[in-house]
């Protein structure tokens, strides 16, 4: 830890002396300058604010004893003082003792004595800065308590009204800032605004609920506008960092008026859900006109996103929602009832997922849309949310469908294989199984790579082959004993496939 001091005396060399003699870095001081009279010295503390003054007693214009009398009466910044003085002028510098200065330097200086003077100096000043720190987080966390509840419950400090005038006083203005950050940068956020508010005066953090807080500023409207936002330019440029939302009410005269500011701060959060960005604090004063719209008949979007999810169309299902959001944005929709509007659907798309209660209640838990909504939460979040859901909960229900279908179309080659003899046709197979038939045949071509009525002359010729081989059966008999009552169709067929007639085929084999 290191103090500032200020060497005073009229005589460069003793000055040059007190600089050069003592190795004040090593006592734990720098030296921040030094003066020829008291009334210089003055000035200096004044523009300097040095810990320590060591001064001469004897010197023109304004001696040491005056100017030690002078600041004490003024009283504007707590200053410890050091006597150097002669043996001869020894008995004239005791009379400092009645502005409690009970430290001093002999001259000649000595560098020892100096260091061991100086030492103890340095020692009562750690101890009054650990006072002072103490003092102040004491009467910090005091004043924070106080706004805090002069925020939330006023009618609870009417008996304060001294306290708070007192605290009013020390500006012209008050106002809140109120800031929510994102929770994955709660901490880092109030890190840095906590941060902010330390390095200013007349700034005070103050902790809320659910990971939000406050900065309760004083202000100069004439300076800082009638919000007293020049005050929060820094502020404005780390909440656009950390993606944290902050608003202030309207510039309050006294902090009696607090509360109503805090409340009007809150209101104004609310308008920042149809913004996509984090540009700028949202002003009261700016929004306080505004209003919502409350009512909208949203079934007509339930249906055509609720109809694309069903259908397992991703594009369908971001078309709708990109619909929703523009009609939303257009007549200005309470953001309550888009939440609502978000968390309905979400709960009508997880049950789209009763065959896997699992997977339900997984996305459930991952997503949390309800307490994302209900949280600072802009629309274009929420539309991303429920976008991601809707097109996660299609890959499941795609998934479900694959495996059912390759399950049927396993069932349906066995069905195939069993009749391809008979007349068997893509629409009587689908009476079979239930299903449409221009959906059957697309799922077969898909699954086994041909189209139905390939398949089964495909399986007839195979048929065909293993009967010419065994040469018990002429030409006509193998054509309808494997499906054919044409043999024009059965021999168009056999060539197609074997690249030869079926008597050729029964030469060579």
């Amino acid at each position: 830890m290191k103090f500032k001091v200020l060497l005073v005396d009229d005589e460069p060399a003793a000055l040059e002396g007190m600089q050069l003699w003592i190795n004040w870095p090593e006592l734990g001081f720098d030296i921040c300058g030094t003066s020829s009279n008291g009334a210089e010295a003055l000035a200096q503390i004044e523009k300097l604010q040095p810990d320590l003054v060591v001064t001469d007693v004897r010197m023109p214009v304004m001696d040491g004893l005056e100017m030690i009398e002078t600041w004490q009466k003024r009283n504007n910044h707590p200053v410890r003082f050091a006597i150097v003085s002669g043996y001869s002028e020894f008995q004239y510098a005791q009379k400092a003792l009645r502005f409690g200065i009970t430290r001093y330097l002999l001259k000649p200086i000595d560098e020892e004595m100096a260091a061991e003077e100086l030492g103890a100096i340095y020692q009562e000043l750690v101890e009054e800065r650990g006072r002072q720190h103490i003092n102040r987080i004491a009467s910090y966390e005091e004043t924070v308590n106080l706004l805090k509840a002069l925020m939330n419950q006023p009618t609870s400090l009417l008996g304060d009204t001294q306290r708070i005038d007192a605290l009013s006083s020390l500006r012209k203005a008050w106002n809140v800032c109120f800031i929510q950050p994102r929770s994955s940068s709660s901490a880092e956020t109030r890190e840095g605004v906590s941060a902010f508010a330390e390095e200013r005066e007349a700034m005070y953090l103050i902790d809320l609920e659910s990971g939000s807080f406050a900065l309760v500023y004083g202000f100069d409207p004439d300076a800082d506008g009638p919000d007293g936002l020049a005050r929060m330019r820094d502020l404005e440029n780390q909440c656009r960092t950390l993606g944290a939302y902050a608003t202030v009410g309207a510039g309050a005269e006294s902090l009696l008026e607090i509360s109503e500011t805090y409340r009007q701060a809150q209101a104004a959060l609310i308008h920042r859900f149809y913004t996509d960005d984090f540009a700028g604090i949202t002003v009261y004063r700016d929004v306080a006109g505004f209003t919502f719209r409350c009512q909208y008949d949203q079934t007509e979007l339930v249906d055509r996103i609720m109809g694309a999810l069903q259908l397992l169309d991703k594009s369908g299902l971001e078309e709708g929602l990109s619909q929703a959001e523009d009609r939303f944005r257009e007549n200005s929709l309470a953001p309550d009832i888009v939440r609502k509007f978000v968390i309905h659907l979400f709960y009508l798309m997880l049950e789209h997922l009763d065959e896997l209660p699992d997977k339900a209640s997984e996305l459930q838990s991952r997503y949390d849309i309800p307490g994302k909504a209900s949280a600072v939460c802009t629309m274009r979040e929420l539309v991303d949310l429920i976008h991601s859901v809707g097109k996660e909960i299609i890959d499941l229900l795609l998934e479900v469908k694959s495996q059912r279908s390759q399950g049927v179309v396993q069932n349906i080659n066995v069905y195939i294989r069993e009749h391809f003899r008979e007349t068997l046709t893509i629409k009587k197979l689908a009476e079979v199984f239930y299903l449409h038939p221009v959906y059957l045949g697309q799922l077969l071509q898909k699954r086994n790579g041909v189209h139905f009525n390939e398949m089964i002359h495909n399986l007839r010729i195979e048929e065909a082959v293993k009967l010419l081989r065994e040469g018990t059966l002429n030409n006509g008999e193998v054509a309808e004993r494997v499906g054919y009552a044409n043999y024009g169709q059965f021999l168009k067929q056999f060539e197609r496939r074997l690249q030869m007639s079926p008597n050729e085929y029964r030469n060579r084999n």
